[in-house]
């Protein structure tokens, strides 16, 4: 039996139902796990992504021809089932399950397993063949619970009100920023927001996620006005004239890559909080084996290691190159 999907220069392929799931060149149809855009491209001439994705692929790719589907919805296309399951990346975020003559493979794109409070939580899909990122594949990426990054953040900003200095924060403005948003203690004080991530928030509130109170960053906005504010920004606003306009300053990131010490030491950061979107170590393993699937196709991250791992506990697992690029260590506003 030829496989259900295959991996060519354009993306990953279903011949069953002539779609591509988060094709990197542009195609007839693209099936779209989320919103980030590594994963959601511009110059398809069809998509089909998950009601809670639809609004922020919208947003960032304009006036695109996007079909929805609710989770868990099963669709026909052509003589494939196709469905959506949870990923809990960012809100909206899908596994991707499709099924042929009986054979099921799950495309997962992003994932994460911790139950953030924000995106929906991940479910494990049963299937034969299982498609695996493994952006932090590797023993040393372990994460502490949510709760206790939140508590680190907050003794940070406490710290910088008694000492005078604007906590400046960063991480990407779709997801992360909002899942540390819904971490901050709004009694601590205001909370100011770079345009990208303002603008997402707008996105995300319009389709019914709570936030908390956030105040949009202008040109006219005067900091002083807004006294022990933390401010949430994009990577590339530091060192700015943007970022400038605080005065003294207090700067650290958000990521999973600030479990390494020279990762933190290059981005030259007062502090670093280790979170990320991605699965960890154990979360990538904890995944792979709920699916029950002995296929296990590697797509980004630490993809030759991890491979060897899975091989080496009793998997089939191979190594496919793809364009996709995880949580990468120069973050960019996506």
């Amino acid at each position: 039996m030829d496989p259900v999907l295959s991996f060519t220069d354009r993306g990953i392929y279903c011949a069953a139902g002539d779609f591509y799931i988060d094709p990197w060149r542009p195609v007839d149809r693209a099936l779209i796990t989320h919103g980030h855009a590594d994963h959601a491209r511009s110059g398809h001439g069809a998509y089909l992504a998950t009601r809670a994705a639809a609004p922020v692929m919208r947003h960032r790719l304009g006036d695109i021809a996007l079909d929805e589907i609710d989770f868990g919805e099963r669709r026909m296309i052509g003589g494939a089932a196709v469905s959506f399951h949870p990923a809990s990346h960012v809100p909206g975020s899908a596994q991707i399950r499709v099924e042929v003559g009986g054979q099921v493979w799950v495309a997962s794109g992003d994932y994460k397993i911790e139950n953030d409070g924000l995106s929906e939580p991940f479910e494990p899909v049963p299937c034969h063949h299982f498609i695996t990122e493994s952006t932090f594949g590797l023993p040393v990426f372990t994460w502490a619970p949510q709760a206790d990054i939140a508590a680190q953040i907050d003794t940070w900003w406490a710290d910088c009100q008694t000492s005078g200095r604007t906590p400046l924060l960063g991480a990407y403005a779709l997801g992360k920023a909002q899942r540390l948003l819904t971490m901050l203690n709004p009694d601590r004080g205001p909370i100011l927001t770079h345009g990208a991530v303002e603008n997402t928030n707008e996105v995300l509130r319009a389709q019914g996620l709570t936030l908390p109170p956030t105040h949009r960053v202008t040109p006219d906005l005067a900091p002083k006005e807004y006294p022990g504010a933390l401010v949430l920004a994009t990577p590339s606003a530091f060192g700015t004239p943007w970022a400038r306009r605080f005065g003294p300053v207090s700067t650290a990131f958000a990521s999973g890559w600030m479990r390494l010490r020279g990762v933190r030491r290059r981005r030259a950061a007062d502090r670093g909080f280790v979170i990320s979107d991605h699965a960890d170590w154990t979360g990538l393993l904890s995944a792979i084996k709920e699916t029950g699937a002995e296929n296990i196709y590697v797509t980004h991250g630490y993809t030759d290691i991890f491979t060897k791992y899975l091989n080496s506990a009793g998997y089939t697992a191979a190594v496919v190159s793809t364009e996709y690029e995880g949580e990468v260590v120069e973050e960019t506003d996506t």
